[in-house]
């Protein structure tokens, strides 16, 4: 299983789920493009970023593995995971979108997407921490907002502030505002599990979940926690995800 960290920028994120999932899986983990230690060296093309991203996943896949791999991508990892298999079918095995923001396919969906600029231009012209601020009040559940608040303050060191920077510079605007391609996506819809935290309810990211699920005729399963559930409750969500990919027709764990 390939794990897709979001905006935590940090493949550390996931290393108390991955403890719990390392008796069903090989999990691998990685700082993607950009991110903590995958530093870049150059300028960023911020117009094929996402494809780059799906790139970056199926040459890591290729190279831990001969054989098809289940692919977890969390919040715009999500949409990283969504880019690979509609762009390198061939590596997925299963993919696992755990809330990916792409807004597009809600019914107020522009809305949300010129949130994320309203967000943006906040952050150029007053700071990065009332941008985050409104960016935790508008978008998560209380349980959500308590821990970001936590561990996205800039106060915690030079790796966040990097990481905080190069997510509002480079993704904040641009993958939530993403058109999925959803002709390919509902040809392979058969290897796609939606999950959504339980305590996300009525938040975009969960929403989002649900419309993307009614279009490729997919169920969502329900996960413990919210948006950073493997965070939070990484016990309980390693054991249900696990139990969600042994069901018939989710691959076999």
């Amino acid at each position: 299983m390939l794990m897709v960290h979001g905006a935590a920028g940090s493949a550390d994120s996931f290393q108390g789920v991955t403890a719990h999932l390392a008796a069903h899986y090989t999990a691998v983990i990685y700082d993607r493009r950009g991110f903590s230690r995958s530093q870049l060296d150059g300028p960023q093309d911020d117009d094929h970023q996402l494809a780059t991203d799906a790139e970056d996943v199926r040459r890591l896949l290729e190279h831990v593995s001969d054989e098809p791999a289940t692919v977890f991508g969390a919040s715009s990892g999500g949409i990283v995971g969504l880019a690979v298999l509609t762009d390198h079918p061939a590596v997925v095995r299963t993919l696992v979108p755990f809330e990916p923001p792409a807004v597009r396919p809600l019914p107020d969906g522009q809305q949300w997407v010129d949130f994320f600029f309203e967000v943006y231009d906040l952050y150029r012209q007053s700071g990065m921490e009332p941008a985050l601020k409104k960016f935790r009040e508008h978008a998560f559940a209380a349980s959500d907002r308590q821990f970001m608040a936590r561990a996205r303050d800039p106060k915690n060191g030079e790796s966040m502030l990097a990481n905080a920077t190069y997510w509002f510079e480079h993704e904040l605007r641009q993958y939530p505002a993403v058109d999925l391609d959803l002709d390919t996506l509902t040809a392979h819809a058969e290897r796609i599990v939606s999950v959504a935290g339980r305590a996300s309810r009525g938040y975009p990211c969960y929403e989002v979940t649900v419309a993307l699920g009614k279009q490729l005729g997919r169920d969502v399963i329900e996960l413990p926690g919210g948006h950073v559930g493997y965070v939070t409750h990484p016990a309980a969500f390693a054991r249900e995800l696990v139990q969600a990919l042994a069901r018939p027709g989710h691959g076999k764990a």
